[in-house]
């Protein structure tokens, strides 16, 4: 692997373990949110946070196959 390529599977590799981080704060943030919530919002903000984490996540895989696939077969 050059330097270049090294490079761009740090910053890859880099961006997926951030975005991971988020995910997984983002459900601990919502576990604490649905007991500690005040009962009128507590719906809404844990439906919320849910949306988020499965937006990310559904985004986490793509650019996680995308990357996997990039790795294993490199252009």
């Amino acid at each position: 692997m050059d330097l270049a390529t090294k490079e761009k599977f740090k910053w890859k590799f880099y961006r997926l373990a951030v975005l991971l981080n988020i995910i997984i704060l983002l459900v601990a943030i919502g576990i604490l949110a649905l007991f500690w919530s005040p009962e009128t919002y507590r719906l809404p903000v844990v439906l919320l946070i849910g949306l988020l984490v499965g937006g990310l996540t559904w985004y986490f895989w793509g650019q996680y196959r995308k990357t996997r696939e990039w790795l294993d077969h490199p252009v």
